[in-house]
């Protein structure tokens, strides 16, 4: 399996694709965010002291933005929640895949473009209450702030084709199409489809103008998908924000530059094998990374720090255990903010564009 973003042959590929489709969304997530009814209505009616436009000369505060692909397990839902809960309510995002929320007997009802009806290179949402258990966990993830995004539905990575990297705009709509389609039809889900103002793509790839294209068509603001050499500012690209995903050294594996996400880390510390007995060993080494990462933009520009994962239990659950961590670590610190992706655009919205530019022209932080 190659790290996320980064090319693999196509058998390794197609061995990663079957792998991912016996997974289940309560296990374990596959490798590789609001409107009235999601953060920005509760920003608006109360907003934080942080919400302002910056004086001339101050720092922006250090925004941190948690997020999690799949978004399926009821295990770690609970666990983020009662973490979130217990130091103040700090917020994180979720990337949903929206065929979680069809049972595996409703699964004819996603045709992912290109393929045929009930093709997915993941698994469906199992059974009706296991589902239901899911919109509950999404409910209550609204009813606190948390940000719903989409990690679209079928997951199709290079080698299941045609794959996300290959689709044009009318593909990503139909994809979009449907995700929206899942979330209105879920039985008792208050999570507004509207409210879902952008997202992450599988494995992190796509061309990414026809994504875009299907964006703005749905009145979606954002993407967090592309990956920059350290920690950079959003840049906006045909009215969509693009949130970059971190590349950073990681003294591990020597110092080299890994895109800062929990499979990417992954990968780079033993190719990906399962093996439980370096759980402790994988999560001091992922805080490692993450400090490093958050020292260098708070101490430099400042550019909101990207920390990008999925529920999962690879490695005994090593790089979940530093996820959890470092989430009630850093969230907690002065000059620190755990947002969601909304919650940074309505910040960004209340900068005059000098200070913006002035920012995005500050180096990239380098670990």
């Amino acid at each position: 399996m190659r790290p996320i973003g980064l090319s693999l042959a196509l058998v390794v590929t197609f061995v990663v694709l079957l792998t991912l489709g016996t997974q289940r969304p309560d296990q374990q997530e596959p490798a590789a965010a609001a409107g009235a009814s999601g953060p920005t209505a509760d920003t608006a009616a109360h907003p934080p002291d942080w919400m302002r436009r910056l004086n001339p000369g101050e720092k922006p505060p250090q925004f941190v933005l948690f997020s999690f692909d799949g978004a399926g397990s009821h295990e770690h839902w609970q666990k983020m929640l009662r973490i979130s809960h217990d130091i103040g309510g700090a917020r994180f995002s979720a990337f949903l895949s929206g065929i979680y929320l069809l049972t595996d007997d409703q699964k004819s009802q996603y045709i992912g473009p290109g393929h045929p009806a009930g093709k997915a290179s993941i698994s469906f949402g199992g059974s009706a209450e296991e589902v239901k258990t899911r919109i509950d966990d999404l409910n209550t993830a609204k009813d606190r702030g948390i940000e719903i995004g989409t990690h679209y539905n079928g997951h199709f990575c290079a080698g299941a084709e045609p794959s996300v990297g290959h689709w044009n705009a009318q593909q990503w709509r139909l994809e979009l199409d449907q995700f929206v389609k899942f979330m209105a039809q879920a039985p008792g889900l208050k999570v507004d489809p509207a409210s879902v103002k952008g997202g992450r793509t599988p494995c992190l790839e796509g061309q990414f103008n026809a994504l875009f294209d299907a964006l703005t068509s749905r009145n979606m603001t954002y993407d967090s998908s592309k990956v920059a050499d350290g920690v950079a500012w959003p840049t906006k690209d045909n009215g969509i924000w693009e949130f970059w995903m971190p590349q950073v050294r990681v003294p591990a594996v020597g110092n080299k530059k890994v895109v800062m996400m929990d499979y990417n880390l992954w990968y780079a510390f033993n190719r990906v094998k399962d093996d439980k007995s370096r759980r402790d060993e994988f999560a001091r080494n992922t805080l490692d990374v993450y400090r490093a990462a958050y020292n260098a933009a708070f101490q430099g520009n400042r550019a909101p720090l990207v920390i990008a994962n999925h529920f999962n239990d690879w490695a005994g659950g090593g790089f979940t255990d530093a996820t959890e961590a470092y989430f009630a670590e850093v969230c907690t610190k002065p000059q620190t903010v755990c947002a969601t992706y909304t919650e940074v655009i309505q910040w960004m919205d209340l900068q005059t564009p000098a200070t913006l530019e002035a920012l995005r022209k500050l180096p990239n932080a380098q670990t």
